[in-house]
């Protein structure tokens, strides 16, 4: 299947978020769609698979206009979307969650569960996955739900699959199994719509590139003749010098400490500082146990033991309630289902935790809050009409800012930041790389668990590395490299 789309605009309101798109894909190419939060890439291929209809230009499939009414359409034409935030029923089976709406009956309409099974069986042998069709799909990794979305394409015999932020939670060893079913994919002339924002990827499965800026395509390019640097250029409309901003707070006294923690046999005897001014990362593999610690340090999960420090006084934190009266804020990993309520507008999401403070003689000081959250917006450089906008309606660096301000605004002394750039383009990660070293310069301690090497080292001050739920090591700026760091991840130092 061939696919062109012409001139497509769109707008919503007085927003125009499409401004006269060109985009194509070819029978077994894996072509790249890449931008800034924002740029309008999911507008694009909601406009694609019917979600929404373009307000001007066309699309072609092999030569001839279509337009679907919804996704439902464009699947059964022959065009997937596998979305971040995954379509599964987490209650029902692996066979059940494929043939969802698509039950093979017989004509008295009983469900002829012999033949999906078959059909599935077959699907996820060609992929080379091997999963119990009667597991509950709850009690699957990330990485083996996705297999599940992309066996429904096979299923539904999809012809163009779109992919959007595929790995954002896989492990290193999922992301060469998607990688390699991928390849398997294109062999079998499938065509592969591949939305990422890790440049590595990019360059390692695409053929083409397309790079939207603002509303529109930049440029298409294939992949092996372009370079990392020029994609950001044209994805941001300038160079991006000093990726990795420096910092140049004074790191001070200690400011929170952490004794012999241990937590449900995730992780063991933790002991860490955190000075104030200073960033200290948390590095190790997916499972290692450092969100779990984290998530224990706030107060989400309960601790079986270990001690907290705040200034030197020791803390009680048995809920999130507790150490946000303390003055610790969690950007968690989540940010969708853990850090924002996606129905709720932005001033609703930056204000609550603060909200107390904007009470007079009972009633809330509605301007007082306003102006809160209008500095908060502009300071953190919130791209939205208004902050009465429904946060589920923000690119995902803008929910990102949101969940940020929300810390900032209580005046958070420490801050833990769990994988705070994940899903976010480059430019939007180098506005949080500056917001963070000005909270250090403000004598804020701060806690990043990341997952991305060059991250943590052009980021922190410190590196803590765990494995296997222990401190495996800890390595000073100047001493810290990529090999070093998965060493004591991987258990070899």
């Amino acid at each position: 299947m061939e696919v062109v789309m012409r001139g497509i605009t769109k707008s919503f309101g007085s927003n125009s978020v499409l401004r006269g798109v060109d985009f194509n894909i070819q029978a077994g190419e894996v072509h790249a769609l890449m931008g800034e939060n924002g740029a309008g890439k999911s507008t694009l291929m909601n406009i694609l698979t019917g979600l929404h209809q373009s307000d001007e230009g066309e699309v072609l499939i092999n030569g001839e206009a279509k337009t679907f009414r919804n996704p439902k359409e464009a699947e059964e034409y022959g065009l997937s979307f596998i979305h971040q935030e995954m379509n599964t029923w987490p209650e029902l089976t692996v066979l059940e969650n494929l043939f969802m709406g698509n039950e093979i009956k017989n004509k008295l309409g009983w469900i002829k569960t012999n033949e999906m099974r078959a059909l599935a069986e077959k699907a996820f042998e060609e992929l080379g996955v091997q999963l119990d069709l009667d597991r509950e799909v709850k009690t699957l990794s990330v990485g083996q739900q996705q297999m599940i979305e992309i066996a429904k394409s096979l299923l539904a015999n999809g012809e163009v699959i779109i992919m959007d932020e595929p790995t954002a939670a896989l492990t290193e060893r999922e992301i060469d199994v998607l990688f390699k079913i991928i390849r398997k994919l294109k062999a079998k002339q499938v065509a592969i719509i591949y939305i990422s924002h890790r440049m590595e990827e990019i360059f390692k499965i695409s053929d083409r590139i397309t790079v939207m800026r603002d509303g529109v395509s930049i440029d298409t390019v294939k992949t092996t003749n372009t370079t990392n640097d020029e994609v950001v250029r044209k994805m941001v409309g300038r160079d991006l010098e000093d990726y990795y901003p420096a910092k140049t707070s004074k790191i001070g006294k200690v400011i929170f400490e952490a004794k012999n923690l241990m937590g449900d046999r995730k992780f063991n005897n933790i002991s860490f500082q955190v000075k104030s001014g200073e960033i200290v990362g948390f590095s190790g593999l997916m499972g290692a146990g450092r969100t779990e610690m984290m998530r224990s340090i706030f107060g989400i999960d309960a601790l079986e033991s270990g001690e907290l420090y705040l200034e030197g006084k020791k803390i009680t934190v048995t809920n999130p309630s507790d150490a946000i009266r303390q003055g610790i804020g969690f950007l968690t990993e989540n940010r969708k289902e853990e850090g924002l309520i996606l129905d709720y507008s932005i001033r609703d999401n930056i204000s609550l935790p603060s909200i107390d403070g904007f009470r007079k003689h009972g009633l809330i000081d509605i301007q007082a809050e306003k102006d809160f959250v209008k500095l908060l917006m502009q300071r953190l450089n919130v791209k939205a009409e208004g902050q009465e906008d429904v946060v589920s309606s923000l690119s995902g660096g803008n929910q990102q800012k949101v969940v940020l301000a929300k810390w900032i605004g209580i005046g958070s002394k420490v801050l833990i930041l769990d994988e705070p750039t994940r899903g976010v383009d480059v430019g939007a990660k180098r506005e949080i790389y500056q917001l963070m070293n000005e909270l250090a310069d403000r004598g804020v301690a701060i806690i990043m668990v990341s997952s991305d090497l060059p991250e943590i080292l052009g980021v922190s001050d410190r590196i803590i590395v765990v494995h296997e739920g222990n401190i495996a090591g800890e390595l000073s700026k100047t001493e810290a490299t990529e090999e070093k760091i998965m060493k004591l991840a991987t258990g070899v130092m």
